[in-house]
């Protein structure tokens, strides 16, 4: 299993927001993520947690190009945006995945984009927009429901051109769920993983794990480690997170156990 570091470039994230918007502290991040064992660096410019307001393209722009051009070359690059000109200079600085939050609704250039300059994209689910995404969440069937969307949007995708093999889904842990609806969702990795398209989960100190047990965002470490290892052990490819080097360290010896 893989392991994408968050590097977010907002002043409002919900864990690490304006620790990072100084580009350089931004790349020297994205460096000290990549030598503790990162995989990809999924760089971000506008906040989606809970109530986030909209950024502009001039400024998300502004705060994401020069830090994918500082680490261009340390690790590949996703570019976490909903907006097709964003994702399209995040390209030209050298990012060669688009994580799109809206599953490729966001903008309707953002699938000819991708399909045309050939990145890698990840598919996520979300209940409406982060600013109305936690407004009492329902589903009727969660897992049914959210994996019946990703396959509709990932064939939406190969349709436009998008080659299926470069197509990631993500069920959108937090995204207009509630703790119930995220375990879950969890517990049915293996559903999603069996549709042969490779499931990417960001449970990353995630609001669900305070909710079990009380903690803090900052106290959120061991949650984060639990469901990334039942991710793996269900079929997850990949996981997104803060603390890489520990959720690296549990990996490896969760796979040296399991050999």
């Amino acid at each position: 299993m893989k392991v994408m570091g968050i590097v977010n470039v907002t002043p409002d994230s919900f864990s690490d927001g304006g620790l990072f918007l100084d580009a350089d502290k931004a790349i020297a991040h994205g460096l000290e993520l990549a030598a503790a064992g990162a995989d990809v660096l999924d760089i971000g410019g506008e906040s989606t947690r809970p109530g986030a307001a909209e950024v502009s393209t001039e400024e998300e722009l502004a705060r994401v190009v020069p830090v994918i051009e500082g680490l261009a070359g340390s690790a590949p690059i996703s570019i976490d945006t909903t907006k097709a000109t964003v994702a399209e200079a995040a390209i030209e600085a050298g990012a060669t995945i688009v994580n799109d939050v809206s599953g490729l609704r966001g903008d309707p250039d953002m699938t000819a984009l991708c399909a045309e300059r050939g990145v890698e994209v990840v598919i996520m689910h979300m209940l409406g927009t982060p600013r109305t995404m936690q407004n009492d969440p329902r589903y009727d069937d969660v897992v049914n429901e959210v994996l019946g969307f990703l396959l509709d949007r990932a064939e939406s995708a190969t349709r436009a051109g998008i080659e299926r093999d470069r197509i990631w889904i993500d069920p959108g842990i937090g995204f207009g769920k509630t703790v119930e609806h995220n375990l879950a969702l969890l517990a049915a990795t293996g559903e999603f993983a069996a549709t042969g398209l490779p499931v990417l989960l960001g449970p990353s100190r995630k609001t669900f794990i305070g909710k079990i047990d009380g903690s803090r965002e900052d106290q959120r470490l061991g949650g984060t480690i639990a469901a990334c290892l039942e991710g793996m052990r269900r079929g997850a490819a990949m996981v997104r997170v803060h603390d890489v080097a520990a959720v690296a360290q549990a990996i490896r010896v969760a796979r040296a156990i399991e050999n």
